[in-house]
Formats: structure tokens, C-alpha cells, sequence
């Protein structure tokens, strides 16, 4: 028997599919990252009752075998609490252990806010990337984000609406003239979509940010490669402020696109001699 996984819905349950529902309804045990959620969810499509295990990071190393030997048998669906389990949730593990101990493996298509955002952003789409999400530390944030941005591809992010405010200040620091599009709530009652540069979505939020965040950033590296001089001062600073010495600032920029590596490596000296705590080279 295969070990399924089954996307759930991110908010609206109509947003279910025909498969999933006779997934969840045959299996004869659910595995979900949070079980409360999962009995919530069951409940509301008619199907109470079922055994549920938890997965999740803390408890996969102990939990694993058993779910893998319950599948040698029966079938087994894998959930979480919304969207497509393995993204940016635990799962992606499993299917690799399931693979290896010789368990069938299927996935089922279904609901996903990063493919959601990056349609609705309306950027290129030929290549994009799922960032998950920022680093929690300011400085880590805009390393992440230089390195990134630089390539010619949209990428595709997920944030907590407690740092929200935080990380889009953190891209506007390294990246003001960055195009992004934003969704709140993605597919619920008050579902909210935002696109400007970071600092215009900033203006533009309530002061009480809730509910999940997803957001795409348009490719950037054509603005790096024509800021010219005044762009790669923020970049500098920013890999500077992660105690990146001289020369790796200037050997990461230059293959960004902003500029030459000597005239980087004479700019990013001259930025660090300013900085009122100087950051020793390595």
C-alpha cells in the first residue's frame, strides 16, 4: 500500500479535492503535523473518528519506522495543517525514508499558497524559486535577501505576521526599488493582496498584521547590474554588518552583477573604515 500525501485546504474547505476526500475517508491511519488541526479538519468534512499520529520535526526520528511499517500494508495519508505537507512542513524526510525502506510513495496535487502568490504577483514565471522562509535575524535577512535577488528569477517567500514588518524593512534596506506582491490570508474571508515596493506595502498594512503571509519578489539582478555605483552600497553594508570580510564582499558582488571586483573590494574598504564598530578582516 503507498504512504499518500494529501494537500489540505489553506482556508477555504470547498478548495478540497475528490481524491483527497476518498484518501482521507480510506486510510486507515492519518499522520498530521498538528492532530488538533487534523481532527478539526476531519471533522468539518464529515469523516471523525479516524486514527491520527503526529509528525513533525521533534518527534521524526522516533516516529518514522512506525509510520513506514503501518504503509508496508496499509494506506497511509500524510497531511498538515494547510497546503501541501513538505513545504516549508515536515514531510520531505519521510518521502526519502520511505524510498529507501522500498514504500510506494504518492503525492497528490492540491491547494499551495507559493504557487497561489506567484501566480496572482503576474511576474515572470519561466523560472522562479521557493525561498520558505527569512531567517529570523535582521542581518541574516538581508544577507538572504542579497543573495537571492541577484538572479533572474521570481522568488517566492513565506513570513509570520509577527516579523513581517521587520523583513520588509530588511528588503528595502538592500533593495528599495524591489517589486514585490504580497498575500495575507490567501484564499479566506479577508483575504488581502498588496504589490508595490517594500516600503509602499509597509505603508499600507493595518497596524495588527494576522493570519498567514506569502509574498514574490519580481527578478532583480538587471537592477543591480544598471544601479551602477549608489546600488551596491546597501549589499555592502549588509554582508559587511554579517562580518563577511572585505574580500568575499567583493567576490560575492561582482558575481551579483554590481560591478567590478577591485573597484567592490576599494568601495566595501572605504565603507567598513566608516562604520563606528569596524569589523576585522580575515
Amino acid at each position: 500500500m503507498p504512504l499518500v500525501f494529501v494537500a489540505t485546504p489553506l482556508g477555504n474547505l470547498r478548495d478540497i479535492t475528490v481524491r483527497t476526500l476518498d484518501v482521507l475517508r480510506d486510510a486507515r491511519l492519518i499522520v498530521a503535523e498538528d492532530t488538533r488541526s487534523a481532527k478539526k479538519l476531519l471533522h468539518a468534512l464529515g469523516l471523525p473518528g479516524r486514527e491520527i499520529w503526529s509528525y513533525r520535526e521533534q518527534n521524526a526520528g522516533r516516529a518514522t519506522p512506525a509510520i513506514l511499517e503501518r504503509a508496508r500494508n496499509e494506506l497511509v495519508a500524510v497531511t498538515t495543517d494547510a497546503g501541501m505537507p513538505g513545504v516549508s512542513d515536515p514531510g520531505s524526510e519521510l518521502v526519502t525514508a520511505a524510498r529507501e525502506a522500498g514504500v510506494a510513495v504518492e503525492v497528490l496535487p492540491g491547494p499551495s499558497a507559493a504557487i497561489g502568490v506567484a501566480l496572482l504577483s503576474g511576474f515572470p514565471l519561466r523560472r522562479f524559486g521557493f525561498e520558505g522562509f527569512p531567517p529570523r535575524a535582521s542581518g541574516a535577512r538581508r544577507e538572504r535577501f542579497v543573495r537571492a535577488l541577484q538572479g533572474d528569477a521570481t522568488t517566492i517567500w513565506y513570513e509570520s505576521p509577527r516579523r513581517l514588518r521587520a523583513t520588509l524593512s530588511d528588503l528595502a534596506a538592500v533593495a528599495a526599488d524591489a517589486r514585490v506582491f504580497l498575500v495575507r490570508e490567501y484564499t479566506k474571508l479577508h483575504e488581502e493582496q498588496l504589490a508595490g515596493s517594500p516600503a509602499e506595502i509597509l505603508a499600507r498594512l493595518n497596524e495588527e498584521i494576522r493570519g498567514e503571509v506569502a509574498f514574490a519578489i519580481a527578478p532583480h539582478r538587471r537592477a543591480a547590474q544598471t544601479a551602477g555605483r549608489s546600488g551596491a552600497g546597501p549589499a555592502i553594508d549588509a554582508l559587511l554588518a554579517q562580518g563577511h570580510p572585505v574580500r568575499e564582499v567583493a567576490k560575492i558582488l561582482a558575481g551579483d552583477g554590481y560591478g567590478d571586483r577591485r573597484e567592490l573590494y576599494a568601495r566595501a574598504s572605504e565603507r567598513k573604515a566608516r562604520r563606528k564598530t569596524p569589523i576585522k578582516d580575515r
